[in-house]
């Protein structure tokens, strides 16, 4: 199931928070990442967990090796700024047009109702929290990983979260295979973090490929703070 839009009928303000963060990651991918074509920017700015659990900057070609016995090289570049800086700059990256384009579609469909109820600054804060969160579920689960991670998903995760919780049956438009349908947000999501799950626990570590621990994380972060960022506010009444 792919959702393509929201019920945005009750919006009463413009989501500029949204709207800047699609537009840095945006920013941030064609002109420095290159299209995702400049891996020395790329691999300096990502988050490598044994980096944060070290506090040294690993550099040069690393050879890796998965739970399945399988060996490959990655390649690390120097990262200028201390390798905790990565947190936040590896929240604004991607490795390639899906992948930027799958994550800032989700963004725009479901981070302008979060905004809207909470206001800018405390969704501002809200997102990067949950992306820091997302950031931590997945080094605890290989804190001496040196694969890099990029990507806003589980900061868009802990979106996700606070979405399902804040308007468990708004209505969702979805694409399920080639058949336009509309379903409560609770089944949209419910779908897309049971498949998180199942994926994330069927995937061996240290593999690489999708950060699945980030994105139940980060879903989960969603869960638990939306009501803590409500407070006074109108959603704190939904």
């Amino acid at each position: 199931m792919f959702p393509i839009g929201d019920d945005n009928t009750d919006r009463i303000i413009t989501p500029y928070v949204n709207y800047i963060f699609i537009a840095i990651n945006i920013l941030v991918f064609v002109f420095l990442q290159g299209i995702g074509g400049n891996d020395a920017f790329s691999y300096a700015f990502s988050l490598v967990p044994k980096e944060i659990t070290s506090g040294i900057d690993i550099t040069g070609v690393q050879i890796v090796r998965d739970a399945l016995g399988n060996t490959g090289q990655v390649q690390h570049y120097p990262t200028p700024l201390p390798v905790y800086f990565n947190f936040l700059s590896s929240m604004f990256m991607h490795g390639d047009i899906m992948h930027i384009f799958g994550n800032m579609l989700f963004l725009w469909i479901f981070g302008d109702n979060i905004e809207n109820l909470i206001g800018h600054i405390r969704y501002a804060i809200f997102y990067l929290v949950c992306g820091f969160a997302a950031a931590l579920a997945q080094i605890l689960m290989n804190t001496d990983s040196i694969i890099p991670m990029l990507g806003a998903s589980g900061a868009i995760s802990g979106v996700l979260g606070g979405y399902m919780l804040l308007f468990p049956t708004r209505k969702v438009r979805a694409l399920l295979f080639s058949i336009y349908t509309t379903v409560p947000a609770y089944v949209a999501l419910g779908i897309w973090i049971g498949y998180q799950i199942i994926t994330g626990y069927l995937t061996p570590t240290g593999t690489g490929g999708v950060a699945y621990a980030a994105h139940i994380g980060g879903f989960i972060a969603g869960l638990v703070l939306i009501k803590i960022f409500a407070i006074g506010t109108k959603a704190q009444k939904l």
